[in-house]
């Protein structure tokens, strides 16, 4: 189909030639002063972006507005019908703690999440979900805290053990820079105390008179655990714990037990753990075993021992050990749960009698339940071909109640809890689609496309039951394949507005995930990176090949490390898409992982190579990185999304991204760059706004397979 004329000249981008010259080679970026002096202060406080830039990118957004135009009313729509499958008056399920029940709702309207609790009676039944009539069970209300904010996001709400108080952090620029406060809960009024520039981790002594919490460095890094004691300044804060080193990062947890905190110092590929006390009034970091190179492993606790999560000893795929608490070191580690090769233990959850971990073969997940006291077993699994199976939320440590959800394409989310000792489930909810769905009206099918090398790659397919297989359907393909992290094939109301105007809707398990087991991420990280590229070319390629879809008819849809597959994809195979959709695409790889001042480069090493002081990684990211390949041929529509406070996808790598492929291409666009200048990776924080910018996507998808759009380069 012929698209219509250009509604308007796409924004003149100044070029200002800058050169480096690493390992050797010149490296040419004549748009490096989309990138701020003061990128550290922007992150802060986005008001301080050099009006320079910040008018380039106005007028990017006014381009794209302009585009799009034509798309209005069917965003409108794609909104309307998104919203109509929400609960707006949605609520949790309870979990239960101690004396309360705890639980998250919205109200009609309400874009941030209320957190609430209720009174849990010795023997009583717990409440069904749902809200109230009245907002007496509210304790935060996130409404309220958003109030006049043009972003902001709930990070986290923590307990005091004596349930007196909660802690919450808080962001408002999307910067991801947390500030957190305590709220008397009898009262209803925050204390005095306020911490800056925090990340979302926070664990209370036992005792609720002080918390530790992980603080960040000017490079926007978590890198020291402090304590923070009730009504002291924060400036007096304790450090526990610092991390020198810019490749490691430090997490903060609990354990299940509530016995100890755990200091988790990590990079992608090596991890240590510390062991504190809760119950000390001064506790001193416990090592739990030393770091080695390619080490992993995570720490719970159950009465004298520890459960460890761990790929030692060459447990690809991962094993549970156990060591005394007095004693962690390797030496004492005994397995528990052996290595077995292609069944990747995901997480566990150690409980007073009983072990949980969820695990995954073939890319299927199942829930396997020990009893402690006879080394038992039994296994939770759905006999369907596709579908999400994870963990629910268990506050309490002394229960044999488990909470699992679970999903498939077709049917919303459902949540059971079970009674490990006598194996019952119990519905507690089912996710309502207020506009209506059918399941049976809908196909889901899990597929295995070919490799060039001869892997299979497992595809998750959605359909409108009766749709043709004939080639003629349009697809959105979705693709991430990083971090080891696995996609699911569970539900998304949001997906069926275009399933429901003849898409199919399939999701691409590339390497770089995990979904069969850790050697699909090995195969995808670093020299093997191009697997997780070929993988999704291949998977396009069967999909045409099978009927699905034909070349020409697929929307590419990827985010962050997502966004550089889609980016690595256009340039290598751009007759098999009609559109990109790259949301916060991280294109800009080589000069990114070149500059270790940037807040997530050094962790960032261990996953892509470090170009600085390793030659061969430089070349190899170089060969791949989409900004430099952006080449002289016809390229796909192409939509970026950035977020101009983002610090994990800086927001100029969007920018500079179209601005070379603008220049570059000798057909096709258009090539349109929409960044929200209110927000940072994740976008717009509240729920109703969010689906603004997910239509923005379908509707753009729609528009370039429907010929709708209007074109930018002939």
């Amino acid at each position: 189909m012929k698209r219509t004329p250009p509604l308007a000249e796409p924004p003149a981008t100044p070029t200002a030639p800058h050169e480096v010259v690493v390992h050797g080679v010149t490296i040419r970026d004549d748009y490096a002063w989309l990138k701020a002096d003061n990128w550290r202060e922007v992150l802060a406080d986005p008001s301080t972006l050099p009006s320079h830039i910040r008018a380039h990118l106005d007028a990017e957004n006014a381009y794209a507005d302009s585009m799009l135009a034509t798309t209005a009313a069917l965003r409108k729509t794609l909104v309307a019908e998104m919203r109509g499958r929400i609960r707006e008056d949605d609520s949790s399920v309870p979990a239960r703690d101690g004396p309360f029940y705890y639980y998250t709702r919205y109200r009609e309207g309400g874009q941030h999440p209320l957190i609430c609790r209720a009174p849990a009676p010795v023997g009583a039944p717990a409440p069904a979900p749902g809200g109230r009539d009245d907002d007496t069970d509210i304790i935060l209300d996130g409404d309220a805290l958003a109030a006049g904010k043009a972003f902001f996001d709930l990070a986290e709400t923590v307990q005091s053990p004596d349930h007196s108080r909660l802690a919450w952090c808080a962001d408002d620029t999307g910067a991801e820079f947390n500030v957190i406060r305590v709220r008397d809960i009898a009262s209803g009024r925050d204390l005095d105390d306020r911490i800056e520039q925090a990340s979302d981790d926070i664990v209370w002594a036992a005792d609720g008179t002080a918390f530790y919490y992980v603080r960040l460095d000017e490079n926007h890094r978590p890198c020291e655990v402090r304590l923070h004691r009730l009504g002291m300044p924060a400036a007096d804060d304790a450090l526990i714990f610092r991390s020198d080193d810019p490749a490691w990062f430090v997490n903060l947890s609990q354990t299940q037990s509530q016995r100890f905190a755990v200091i988790s110092v990590s990079d992608h590929e090596t991890s240590e753990a510390h062991l504190l006390d809760l119950h000390e009034e001064a506790p001193r970091p416990c090592l739990v075993a030393a770091r080695e190179e390619g080490l992993r492993y995570d720490v719970e606790h159950h009465g004298d021992g520890l459960y460890i999560l761990t790929n030692a000893d060459g447990a690809e795929d991962f094993k549970i050990v156990t060591a005394p608490v007095a004693a962690p070191a390797r030496a004492n580690w005994s397995d528990a749960v052996p290595h077995r090769p292609g069944i990747f233990i995901l997480a566990q959850l150690v409980l007073r009698r009983h072990l949980v971990r969820l695990e995954r073969e073939n890319a299927l997940p199942r829930i396997v339940i020990r009893t402690l006291a006879t080394g038992e077993e039994h296994a939770i699994s759905i006999p369907e071909e596709a579908y999400r199976l994870s963990l629910g939320e268990v506050l309490e440590f002394d229960t044999d109640q488990l909470r699992f959800v679970y999903s498939s394409m077709t049917t919303p989310n459902e949540t059971y809890d079970y009674d490990m000792a006598s194996q019952e489930r119990v519905l507690r909810k089912r996710q309502i689609i207020p506009s209506g769905h059918d399941p049976a009206a809908y196909v889901t099918r899990r597929l295995l496309a070919p490799a060039p090398d001869g892997e299979l790659i497992p595809v998750s397919i959605l359909h409108r039951r009766g749709l043709a297989l004939d080639g003629s359907a349009p697809c959105l393909l979705y693709g991430y394949g990083a971090y080891g992290h696995a996609l699911s094939a569970g539900f998304s109301a949001n997906t069926l507005s275009l399933v429901d105007r003849g898409f199919v809707y399939a999701i691409a398990h590339v390497r770089g995930g995990s979904e069969k087991g850790w050697h699909w991420y090995l195969d995808g990280k670093r020299d093997k990176k191009p697997n997780t590229f070929s993988d999704f070319i291949a998977v396009a390629r069967h999909l045409v090949g099978t009927g699905y879809t034909a070349a020409g008819r697929i929307a590419a849809h990827g985010g962050s490390a997502g966004g550089m597959l889609m980016g690595a994809v256009a340039n290598d195979a751009p007759e098999l898409f009609a559109a990109i959709l790259a949301e916060v695409p991280f294109v800009d790889v080589l000069n990114t992982m070149l500059d270790g001042d940037l807040p997530l480069t050094p962790p960032e090493w261990p996953e892509w190579g470090n170009p600085i002081t390793d030659e061969a990684a430089f070349a190899r990211i170089h060969a791949y990185s989409p900004y430099d390949q952006v080449k002289a041929q016809r390229y796909p529509a192409i939509l970026a999304l950035g977020g101009l406070s983002d610090p994990r996808v800086t927001y100029w790598e969007p920018a500079k991204w179209i601005a070379r492929i603008r220049a570059t291409a000798t057909g096709g666009g258009p090539f349109l760059l929409r960044t929200n200048m209110d927000a940072g990776h994740g976008g717009a924080a509240g729920r109703f706004d969010r689906l603004d910018e997910v239509a923005l996507v379908y509707a753009f998808a729609l528009g370039v397979v429907q010929g709708t759009l209007p074109s930018s380069v002939s």
